[in-house]
């Protein structure tokens, strides 16, 4: 069984995949644990909750390398986890891992934004400010705005809670722009969702994975403490 925690990064994962890939909904504390103990070859962490439940514990991925199971992150939470565990085996996956490996990105808000529920299909309400950014590097090297414009764009989104950033709130915020209504509206028509792009990538690299776990020689050991006890029962 080869498991993937995504919603509104990939919210239509199920009819891309088919029969390939177990999904399973955003992935809160325990849920990669749960994933292991119910036998996963190899699981894909791309979306993550944090807000109002305790997020992906690191020591639970690590417990999951630990027993021989492939652990890959893209795009949104798993991006963040990745970069964070990829001394340790957790593989990362696409531009936004990179972006934070390297230390490009460090706020975890950047991947951040508010969505409806599982039942509507996760539909996107605000932006993330990492597929502004993707946008405006596109909008750059097209040279269909200017430095100047993507500097103002890219500030005025990020001083936007990521709850509230839509077209219209940057639009709000970038009106010193003498063109600011051209802008955006390149901003809009060019969009450029770079947590799709790769959450997709992580997909198809978890669908061509082995089903069945393969112990690695690492040079780390995982330890059971107190506190993992006491949470998970061992």
């Amino acid at each position: 069984m080869k498991v993937v925690f995504v919603g509104p990064t990939v919210p239509d994962a199920a009819r891309l995949t088919g029969d390939k890939l177990t999904i399973r909904a955003p992935a809160g504390q325990g849920d990669i644990l749960r994933a292991v103990r119910d036998g996963a070859a190899a699981i894909g962490l791309i979306d993550g909750n944090f807000e109002y439940v305790a997020p992906v514990w690191h020591k639970e991925i690590l417990f999951a390398l630990s027993e021989g199971v492939a652990v890959f992150g893209s795009a949104s939470m798993g991006a963040l986890r990745a970069a964070e565990c990829a001394a340790f085996g957790m593989v990362g996956i696409g531009e936004i891992y990179r972006q934070y490996a390297t230390g490009e990105l460090e706020d975890d808000s950047d991947v951040a934004l508010l969505h409806a529920p599982e039942q509507l299909g996760y539909a996107p309400l605000t932006l993330p400010l990492v597929n502004i950014r993707s946008t405006l590097r596109r909008l750059l090297d097209a040279q269909s705005l200017s430095v100047e414009d993507c500097a103002r764009i890219a500030e005025a989104a990020a001083l936007i809670f990521y709850k509230e950033r839509t077209f219209a709130a940057i639009a709000a915020r970038a009106t010193i722009m003498a063109n600011a209504d051209l802008a955006i509206g390149r901003l809009r028509t060019g969009y450029v969702d770079q947590k799709r792009a790769d959450g997709l990538e992580l997909l198809k690299v978890l669908a061509g994975q082995p089903d069945v776990r393969q112990l690695a020689a690492r040079d780390w050991e995982f330890r059971s403490t107190s506190l993992w006890e006491r949470a998970f029962g061992y």
